[in-house]
């Protein structure tokens, strides 16, 4: 059964080239130019991803995606016009699966809904792959040896793994690391990042969990 991919773009030459490019890759696809039209589509139809633009007609792509997360973990992948608009979407923390800054090529956008899909596809218990998270204890094991994690390593690797996949801007790890107001710079979180990779690399020398994204964040990715 072939994948089917929503494509919310309100500019009609790209949504018509997104839409040819995906179907030359076997996906199925609908276009909805409105944003207003996004949430009774979804109450009708069933898609496997989202494109969604960020300025549409009737309804932003924040208020979409912001309404879509209440109730449902489909997968979305925003689309913007500015580079710098992706870390202030990040900082909102809209839970969009990822992020494309136009002008793109459509074999990017092509090979980024495939990524996402089988990331969302094959995603499986962490510790079933021997990753165990004990909140109580803050204690962090991988195949029954301790990372002997600090207690902000561990909070980073909780929030990070918690939602694989996601992209994680440094600011928005700072909220959710240090929530008793204090200032802390970015070059705090890449360190402790550092430190972090550190301490898995000894029991996991061989796979990268967190990712860096150059000026933009990090995510969590077993790969």
């Amino acid at each position: 059964m072939s994948q089917h991919v929503l494509i919310v773009e309100d500019e009609t030459k790209i949504a018509s080239l997104l839409k040819d490019y995906l179907a030359q890759s076997g996906f199925e696809t609908a276009v909805i130019h409105d944003g207003s039209e996004v949430e009774d589509w979804l109450e009708n139809n069933s898609t496997s991803i989202m494109l969604l633009d960020l300025m549409l007609p009737g309804k932003t792509g924040i208020d979409i995606c912001k309404d879509v997360r209440k109730d449902s973990s489909l997968p979305i992948i925003m689309i913007t016009a500015k580079v710098e608009e992706i870390d202030r979407l990040l900082g909102l923390e809209l839970g969009a699966d990822d992020y494309i800054c136009k002008p793109f090529s459509p074999r990017e956008v092509v090979a980024r809904v495939k990524t996402v899909l089988r990331r969302t596809e094959t995603s499986e218990n962490l510790s079933e792959k021997g990753l165990v998270l004990d909140q109580n204890t803050y204690k962090a094991t991988i195949d029954g040896q301790n990372l002997n994690l600090t207690a902000v390593e561990f909070q980073l690797l909780k929030v990070l793994s918690d939602q694989p996949g996601r992209i994680f801007s440094r600011s928005v790890l700072v909220d959710k690391i240090y929530n008793d107001g204090r200032v802390v710079s970015d070059r705090t979180i890449d360190s402790h990042i550092k430190k972090l990779r550190k301490k898995i690399a000894e029991q996991l020398p061989d796979v990268e969990l967190i990712h860096s994204l150059y000026a933009v964040g990090y995510k969590f990715e077993w790969q």
